[in-house]
């Protein structure tokens, strides 16, 4: 008996060192921690808002409304571009005749043309308000992504760490009846795989969560979460035309062709209107010199310069059915996404009914299997099997729930709506 007793302590002592030593307090870890901080008064919306501004876009959204602001002063001038100042001095070789000539040169607006100018500053002030609408809305769909993903890989974490605490707690089972003599020795090694196992996947789920938080930071650039970041489902039924990413691209075509119409009124150029002094002024009272002072007005008209300016017109024709072709694309692309957000919906809801179902059905199998591992009517392979099979049941319930929170945010999302 001595030496039968002898070998069944040094294989325990053998097998089962390893997991005795892993409670609950030593968890696996990575060395690295990405901390997040929930903060109770922070919304969705404000975080949204907090990441546009601290967006690169921003950049070229304010310089945006800096070309409004340049595009609107053109269209205010009373002229059509920069004056003129000329000056002329002539005399004589024989240096008793002196001329001096003075002009002003102004180009006019033609006709319709500086109220076109002024459309062109409406259409790019609107055009500025829609592209930071569509760039708000592109952000809130990255926040809502990254926020959800570390709700979701939390949650994975918690169904690990909850898997482990029961692997080792089947190991203290296993434990004692293999002190008892109830169990063979090959249990040890099956059951030490088992929280080896569970170790890893435990190690690998933190590790997600940092990544995940990560890439939240990022974003962010913020280590606090709203505590409440989930939203109730929009009643909007479709694409509208009020969409941030429709709106968008219409107010570009409607900037392109109020430059279009005002390149238009350009014609063969602008007219000027010069404003001349001449003065006359002899040497030593010369008699040959009117010895006059004259002022001079003079219009100048173009003509013939519409085969000049043909092929910028086309060149913004082309600008323009290019983004008329962007939008009808858009417009299918984002009704694309609508039906396919439509339809998670209706699929997670009924795979949720499914997954709870299956998770109940799971949880009352490993009851029984459980007992009837414990009387010796089956064997510790198929109680891990059970216990592997109900794990993942758990999680997949608990995963389907929070999707279809997620995909509520989704949906909002793919029809336009902002939190």
């Amino acid at each position: 008996m001595f030496p039968v007793f002898f070998l069944r302590v040094s294989l325990f002592t053998l097998f089962f060192m390893p997991i005795v030593s892993m409670g609950a307090d030593h968890f696996p870890h990575v060395e690295h921690h990405d901390p997040i901080i929930v903060d109770q008064q922070l919304s969705l919306s404000a975080l949204i808002t907090l990441t546009l501004d601290n967006h690169p876009d921003t950049q070229w959204l304010n310089s945006l409304e800096a070309e409004t602001t340049a595009i609107k002063h053109r269209g205010e001038s009373w002229t059509a571009g920069a004056s003129n100042a000329g000056f002329r001095y002539q005399e004589a070789t024989s240096g008793t005749l002196h001329y001096f000539d003075g002009t002003i040169e102004v180009p006019l607006w033609n006709i319709g043309q500086r109220d076109a100018n002024q459309r062109i500053g409406i259409t790019a002030e609107n055009s500025a308000i829609t592209q930071t609408s569509l760039t708000h809305w592109r952000i809130a769909g990255l926040v809502r992504v990254a926020i959800w993903d570390i709700a979701l890989q939390e949650l994975r974490l918690q169904q690990a760490e909850i898997d482990m605490r029961a692997a080792q707690q089947l190991a203290s089972d296993i434990t004692r009846r293999v002190q008892a003599g109830d169990l063979a020795q090959t249990d040890a090694l099956l059951i030490q795989t088992d929280v080896l196992k569970k170790r890893s996947a435990l190690t690998l789920a933190e590790a997600e969560v940092m990544h995940a938080r990560k890439r939240y930071t990022s974003l962010t650039q913020s280590t606090k979460i709203p505590a409440n970041y989930r939203e109730p489902l929009s009643e909007v039924k479709e694409i509208e035309s009020s969409h941030p990413a429709l709106q968008a691209i219409q107010n570009l075509i409607e900037r392109k062709q109020a430059e279009l119409e005002a390149l238009t009124l350009v014609g063969s150029g602008q007219t000027n209107v010069t404003v001349g002094v001449n003065s006359d002024r002899p040497s030593n009272h010369d008699s040959r010199s009117n010895n006059t002072e004259s002022f001079n007005v003079g219009v100048t008209i173009p003509f013939g310069g519409q085969a000049h300016l043909d092929p910028q017109l086309a060149a913004l024709n082309v600008e323009i059915n290019q983004l008329r072709a962007q939008r009808d694309q858009l417009f299918r692309d984002l009704e694309q996404n609508h039906h396919e957000a439509e339809h998670n919906l209706e699929i997670n809801q009924a795979e949720l009914a499914v997954a709870n179902e299956l998770n109940t059905v799971a949880q009352k199998h490993l009851t029984l299997t459980q007992l009837s591992f414990s009387v010796g009517e089956i064997d510790l392979i198929d109680l891990l099997k059970i216990q592997s099979q109900t794990q993942l049941a758990a999680l997949a319930a608990k995963e389907r729930a929070l999707v279809q929170e997620r995909d509520y945010a989704l949906y909002n999302q793919a029809v336009g709506v902002l939190p």
